[in-house]
């Protein structure tokens, strides 16, 4: 590790161009290097989920962990700390020296298209699970990134939307998990896209105060890929590095106004020193670091993995169906598409190639090998884009192995590059000189006759031809300057054509590349599905001969990605449909929801059991079954407030308002709005149930405590079940008869977890941060602790707190 007068010296040997050509990218993921001071690039990585590199390419694959919603509902750090160090691994193994990871926004909206990303709705919540990860990346010599600096919680319009926003809200809601994260020594920050009170986050003076000053960042603040649109503003403000590079906003105009004295040279040596700063640290400056520890073996990844399935999963309801008793199941039917095609991860730049995807359907099948029969009824036919092709689709038309060929054209058509792919999902195709037309082609491999759904995903001129018959020829231009959406998630042309089974048509897709358009192409195909009565009726004919009936229901593809919110909440009518039918034929009906966010369950009340299983990542299948079969407890509680209908939440504005997106409910986010508008939710933040029951029977803490000490309290509570099992004790606190400022209702302080065997009894101690009971006084500029009564209050759920305790909030020492 350089010390920092030695950051200095090196610093003293860099001219003024030297200096500014760090503060850009050199490329998309690199940053620039300087081998007279032995300064390497630097390589950054999406990676919330799993990292993918600085490249999108089927060939490169990564290990998929579960949603970060999925990560925050174990409410474990010491898991999620396990986590972190399995993606340093990964970025380790791919010569990455920086995750973009973790996302600290919060679920202010059940509609927020990235809600999946992100961890909960609750600060405290989100602080120390974002903490927890950036402990586990930075142990192993990986820099962790805490985005999106800040009130970056929806996707409407969200290059330009100005967020509107209190000095309070913003302290005590949105600015605190960022706080934690540095706290937690994360090396970066990243400056979002949008506006905050009118200013944009790349030269906001939030940068600066609290970030640097108050809070004693010392590493490096990024910006979103993107998000710098001017020269002085920014270079003035506390954004240290610019991304992707090259860019035209610093550079030569950086140079330039620091020779006439618009940018003081002293910035941009705060900058640099912060960008050694990190290199050093990362092991990119001077002679390279010998690594400390050994990277993660796959099968432990593996493992890890699919612990953290079960770990995360919520168990809603459950009427004495689960756990299933394999000795006593005949046949279990396992319905809905996607059990078979499990969604595992949301959209846009999180998303990697896993290394391999366990579905739920083929988790089960191997649960029960040898035990009891599975079958699968897929239910009717889901709405959305057909799925990318996979290699058991199709085959490459000249070496015939499972997959595709992509080749990339001039103008004339002659080939300029030629190579075989996995996937029909191509989403940066090599650009070799004069590339005009990319084109991915595959022999079809139908197993079913009937009329099969095309997709081509991409923009400019488009076209498809099957057998060198024509199918679509288009221009179809871009909608959306979003980069999420032009490189990453294009919309779908959709064809509908004739198939018959064991033929092998030949497919060829083709985009021509223009400027602005990206240049990701998505070729794929969807088989013909019956009719949504038949499709019913199968289910119901498999559910009712079946011991035991397990229907997965959950978002399609065009819901729940960076880019685009969402506008409603339902599984449409047909996934309702399914369940309800489902769970009339047979009462032993657990209903598996596969989302990464709020969904509407109108049916909820009907089956006898409901599990949520989130974006669980590539172990899907393995740890849902692990929880189904009793060999792991559902160990998650949720993480956010889930509403009976869309209708219900207290905050669901995602869109503008003449580009203003107005925070009105001020501190009242989640769980605590819910209690100010006296509403019931469908299930409590909190909420979640294990394979036992406990009985909470006390709680003790001091009369008295200071303001800005800690407070411990103590819960006592019994396993009054059958099993052996975990609780997430949740402390709460309130501030009765305190008028001098508006708070909550209620707001979580703290939880403990507890092990217990049947009849015992556990004692948590939950520790009450000092600055749990503080508030943000605008007018002196600080922060404050009124004197007077606290109530604390402990549970299972924001909705379910039978024991209370007063104590006196004293003076301060």
């Amino acid at each position: 590790m350089t010390d920092e007068d030695e950051l200095d010296r090196l610093l003293d040997k860099l001219t003024l161009r030297d200096r500014i050509r760090l503060l850009t990218g050199a490329t998309t993921w690199r940053t620039a290097g300087l081998p007279d001071i032995a300064l390497r690039e630097l390589v950054l990585s999406d990676g919330p989920a799993g990292v993918r590199g600085e490249a999108w390419d089927d060939r490169g694959t990564s290990v998929l962990l579960p949603s970060a919603s999925a990560l925050a509902a174990t409410w474990d750090e010491p898991l999620v700390e396990e986590l972190g160090g399995l993606l340093a691994s990964e970025a380790r193994r791919k010569g990455v020296h920086a995750v973009l990871a973790p996302n600290l926004n919060l679920h202010r909206s059940p509609l927020a298209g990235r809600h999946f990303e992100c961890f909960s709705e609750d600060p405290e919540l989100t602080g120390r699970m974002g903490a927890a990860l950036v402990r586990g990346i930075q142990a192993h010599g990986v820099a962790a990134t805490a985005k999106h600096f800040v009130a970056n919680d929806a996707e409407t319009d969200r290059l330009t939307v100005d967020v509107r926003a209190g000095e309070r809200t913003l302290r005590e809601v949105h600015l605190a998990p960022f706080e934690a994260a540095v706290a937690a020594g994360v090396r970066l920050v990243m400056a979002g896209y949008n506006r905050v009170n009118g200013t944009t986050m790349t030269a906001h003076p939030l940068l600066t105060a609290p970030l640097k000053t108050e809070w004693g960042f010392d590493g490096v603040v990024v910006s979103d890929w993107g998000a710098v649109r001017d020269t002085l503003t920014t270079a003035r403000a506390g954004l240290d590095l610019l991304m992707p590079g090259p860019a035209e906003e610093w550079g030569e105009p950086l140079l330039s106004a620091v020779a006439a004295g618009e940018v003081e040279e002293a910035a941009v040596d705060d900058k640099v020193r912060r960008l050694l700063r990190l290199a050093a640290w990362c092991g990119a400056l001077g002679r390279p670091p010998v690594p400390a520890r050994p990277l993660l073996r796959s099968r432990q990844a593996r493992a890890l993995a699919r612990r953290a399935v079960a770990a995360g999963a919520v168990l809603l309801a459950n009427r004495d169906v689960l756990p299933l008793d394999p000795g006593r199941l005949g046949t279990v039917a396992v319905i809905g598409a996607p059990a078979a095609r499990t969604r595992t991860q949301g959209g846009g730049s999180a998303g990697v190639f896993p290394q391999d995807e366990v579905s739920f359907l083929d988790g089960v099948r191997a649960g029960l090998r040898g035990r009891a029969r599975v079958v699968h009824v897929p239910g009717p036919v889901p709405d959305g884009p057909p799925p990318p092709l996979d290699p058991g689709l199709g085959t490459d038309p000249r070496t015939r192995a499972p997959g595709v060929l992509l080749r990339v054209l001039d103008a004339s058509g002659t080939e300029l590059h030629a190579e075989h792919r996995f996937s029909g999902r191509q989403l940066e195709p090599p650009l070799p000189p004069g590339a005009h037309t990319v084109e991915i082609s595959a022999r079809l491999r139908p197993r079913v006759t009937g009329p099969w759904r095309i997709g081509l995903a991409g923009f400019g001129r488009l076209g498809l031809h099957l057998d060198g018959r024509p199918l679509l020829e288009g221009e179809f231009g871009t909608t959306t300057d979003d980069p999420a959406v032009i490189h990453v998630s294009p919309p779908t042309q959709v064809v509908t054509v004739p198939l018959t089974a064991g033929t092998t048509p030949l497919l060829v897709a083709r985009r021509e590349l223009a400027p602005g358009t990206g240049r990701a192409t998505v070729l794929g195909a969807a088989p013909p599905g019956p009719g949504r009565a038949e499709a019913l009726a199968a289910a119901t004919r498999a559910a009712g001969d079946a011991d035991v009936a397990v229907v997965v229901v959950g978002t399609g593809e065009q819901h729940e990605s960076e880019g685009r919110d969402r506008t409603h909440l339902s599984l449409g009518a047909d996934q309702d449909a399914l369940v309800r039918a489902v769970a009339r034929a047979n009462p032993r009906t657990v209903a598996v929801v596969n989302s990464g966010g709020p969904v509407e369950l109108p049916w909820r009340d009907e089956v006898g059991a409901l599990l949520l299983a989130w974006f669980p990542g590539q172990e899907a299948g393995g740890g849902l079954t692990d929880v189904l079969l009793g060999r792991a407890e559902p160990g998650g509680r949720l993480p956010t407030t889930w509403p009976a209908a869309l209708a219900d939440a207290p905050v669901t504005r995602t869109r503008p308002d003449a580009g203003r997106l107005g925070y009105d409910e001020g501190v009242h986010v989640g769980h605590r709005g819910w209690l100010r508008e006296g509403r019931t939710p469908a299930y409590w933040f909190g909420h979640g149930l294990g394979y036992t029951t406990w009985s909470y029977e006390e709680i003790s803490g001091p009369a008295l405590t200071r303001a800005g000490e800690d407070l411990a309290v103590r819960i006592r509570l019994r396993n009054t079940g059958r099993r052996a099992g975990r609780e997430v004790v949740q402390v709460y606190v309130s501030r009765p008869g305190v008028s001098a400022v508006e708070y909550p209702r209620r707001w979580l302080a703290g939880w403990a977890q507890v092990r217990a065997r049947p009849g015992e009894t556990a004692v948590a101690t939950v520790v009450v941060p000092g600055r749990a009971l503080r508030h943000w006084d605008v007018r002196a500029g600080a922060w404050r602790t009124p004197p007077g009564p606290c109530r604390v209050l402990a549970g299972r759920s924001a909705g379910e707190v039978p024991l209370s305790l007063e104590t006196w909030v004293g003076e301060g020492a």
